[in-house]
């Protein structure tokens, strides 16, 4: 389970020191140069004079095109290096810029400051870093719930479903991941632009995160304080989200803080009238976020130990 030790270093490396600005000054990051990428086959074969049938199957091209890249150079570095416990640490530093385990937390915690003391501006300012809905429109229980959310499903695509294929696949696996979740984070969502040619991306990513969305929220309800409660909202809710995935993360998480997440909210002036999951429970405060932020972090301290231990095994 070589993959898995190297998943291990990942994880311990991010949330030691994150990834440095300095370093993002000096080299960017790999998501700015998936990101770059993606620009270009979106400018160049997302064509507006195209009918949608062609834009559509262009985007299924230049999805399977990005994947493709980035699976290939994460196959070629790794059949490069050697073996043993030094090929389980270069992995690991290799694997490391694509877990963003710190940077969840740093972004959710500058919520949850403000908030706690008051400063609705200042939640309101910090929050719209980490979610696409108004943020003149929350009041403290909506910025609570748009942090405790973000934290919820980007807990599973930010960390858990790019370790979980870093472990299965190794560096073709995050590297493919990340391309398929920077792919779904650019041109997935349902704009007239993207529409036609987002689609693939918006599809295979679901797939991508079939797993790791319910591997995240069995974690969170493990590591619960009333795992019963947690397992049976996450159960009974997760499929009430408009997303496959995100739904089971975010349950979970809402039946162990004993809150209500999801429902409406406004998304450029207009109103997004998702269901409640938890309905009936409290809106959640500044010191619901602290809780996730615990429950987030004994979750993945969880998961990077089972990754020793298999890679010990």
């Amino acid at each position: 389970m070589v993959f898995a030790g190297a998943m291990a270093v990942a994880m311990a490396l991010d949330a030691l020191i994150g990834w440095p600005n300095w370093l993002f000054a000096r080299v960017g990051h790999p998501v700015t140069w998936l990101g770059r990428l993606i620009d270009a086959v979106d400018g160049g074969w997302n064509r507006s004079s195209d009918p949608p049938t062609v834009r559509r199957m262009a985007g299924v091209a230049g999805a399977l095109l990005v994947i493709a890249l980035a699976v290939a150079l994460g196959w070629a570095v790794q059949t490069a290096l050697g073996s043993g416990w030094v090929r389980v640490i270069v992995l690991g530093i290799l694997a490391w810029p694509l877990v963003a385990l710190r940077s969840l937390h740093d972004h959710v915690a500058a919520v949850a400051h403000p908030l706690a003391s008051g400063d609705i501006a200042g939640a309101r300012a910090a929050v719209s870093q980490i979610v696409g809905r108004d943020p003149a429109t929350l009041d403290e229980a909506g910025i609570a719930r748009a942090a405790i959310e973000s934290l919820a499903e980007n807990a599973s695509d930010g960390i858990v479903a790019p370790v979980f294929w870093g472990a299965v696949f190794g560096l073709p696996g995050i590297f493919g991941y990340k391309a398929i979740n920077t792919l779904d984070s650019m041109i997935g969502h349902r704009t007239e632009r993207h529409e036609a040619f987002g689609w693939a991306a918006a599809r295979i990513d679901d797939v991508a995160n079939l797993i790791p969305a319910r591997l995240t929220g069995v974690l969170f309800v493990l590591l619960s304080a009333q795992p019963a409660q947690a397992w049976s909202c996450m159960l009974r809710d997760a499929r009430r989200h408009r997303s496959p995935n995100a739904g089971w993360p975010e349950a979970a998480m809402a039946g162990t803080l004993c809150v209500r997440l999801s429902g409406p909210r406004i998304y450029h002036g207009s109103t997004a009238d998702e269901p409640w999951l938890n309905e009936g429970a409290r809106d959640p405060d500044a010191a619901d976020i602290g809780g996730g932020l615990k429950l987030y972090r004994r979750a993945m301290l969880l998961l990077a130990g089972v990754f020793v231990v298999l890679t010990l095994l």
